[in-house]
């Protein structure tokens, strides 16, 4: 316990975030940056859960925790990165005066790469809600660049960065859409599905500008291997780019599909792009192939897609399935 006169210990930060101390939180801070490594993982993982339930108890300290994705350990940078995913998923406006320092991460061929994946994916959501705060072209570039050459844990927080981007503000990809296309055939799936969903939701505002990724989501739709999810939002954004274009995807007979839910989004979309060769341009009150239709379903179709019945490991955050090995297959970190 600290004395009265003593600045408290960085153990203490998470209990002083839920009390409110500003002051006494800022020392702490200030003297968690010289704490041996095992203190400050342990410190800044708390921090996160402080996040998780009360993220505006963080709002003034974004600048100061910034900090520590410059740091030596590479453990402290992924858990300080994980943090400003937590914020800017549920309050992105926290995140904005950070930004630049996270895109920095990002760019650092030299940051390990799950440090430089968590940074596109705060980024991203904080790219939703306010795209001007993204708005660098060379945050947008390295999002889309590295889709070509990165770790594929990178590529899928990637193409999901170009997704909220896209639902943020679908005019910033409406330039991109033969350059995303040409991923649609990514080995990850959810690469795949996030970069459907992005070019859905360049549809939703330009449905013409889809021409130039005509030929790619057919090949999604139309491939029984695809994922469900993805074969349905190929679908949605055929049916936008149909009902300007009159280019009309005639869509399968049947998708089988065994997941109730999996075949009732399949089934939906494939009506919607059934409903393009009828011209229906006037049918806003659709459910299906708009902007907020995006925004409510695409965290769930990804969560679905993703599901385990495991956990994931603190340290690298890969997967981990429930019967899996004492120790994480990827980094080494026990369980």
């Amino acid at each position: 316990m600290s004395e009265p006169d003593q600045p408290p210990t960085p153990d203490r930060l998470p209990d002083l975030l839920e009390e409110g101390a500003y002051e006494e939180t800022v020392a702490c801070l200030d003297r968690l940056d010289a704490a041996d490594t095992e203190t400050r993982k342990r410190v800044l993982r708390a921090v996160r859960d402080v996040a998780t339930d009360r993220p505006r108890a963080i709002e003034d300290l974004t600048a100061s925790l910034s900090t520590f994705l410059t740091d030596d350990d590479r453990a402290v940078k992924l858990t300080t990165a994980k943090l400003f995913v937590t914020l800017a998923q549920s309050e992105p406006e926290i995140v904005v005066p950070v930004v630049d320092a996270l895109a920095e991460r990002l760019a650092d061929e030299e940051v390990f790469y799950y440090v430089r994946a968590r940074s596109a994916e705060a980024l991203g959501y904080v790219g939703r809600d306010h795209p001007e705060a993204v708005s660098d072209p060379e945050i947008l570039a390295d999002f889309r660049i590295g889709l070509s050459f990165d770790e594929p844990e990178v590529k899928e927080k990637l193409a999901k960065a170009l997704e909220c981007v896209s639902l943020g503000d679908p005019g910033r990809l409406r330039h991109q859409v033969e350059s995303l296309a040409e991923h649609l055939d990514d080995d990850g799936d959810l690469v795949r599905y996030h970069l459907c969903t992005a070019l859905t939701a360049v549809g939703c505002e330009d449905p013409a500008k889809l021409a130039a990724a005509r030929a790619a989501l057919g090949d999604r739709l139309s491939d029984e291997s695809e994922d469900p999810y993805i074969r349905g939002r190929a679908a949605e954004a055929l049916g936008l780019f149909g009902r300007v274009d009159g280019d009309y995807v005639s869509p399968p007979d049947a998708v089988d599909v065994d997941d109730e839910d999996a075949a009732d989004f399949v089934a939906s979309r494939v009506a919607f792009l059934r409903g393009a060769r009828e011209d229906k341009s006037g049918d806003e009150k659709r459910e299906v192939a708009t902007l907020d239709g995006l925004r409510d379903s695409t965290e769930g179709v990804a969560e679905t897609m993703t599901t385990t019945d495991g956990e994931e490991c603190p340290h690298c955050g890969l997967a981990l399935p429930e019967s899996g090995p004492p120790m994480c297959p990827r980094c080494g970190v026990p369980r």
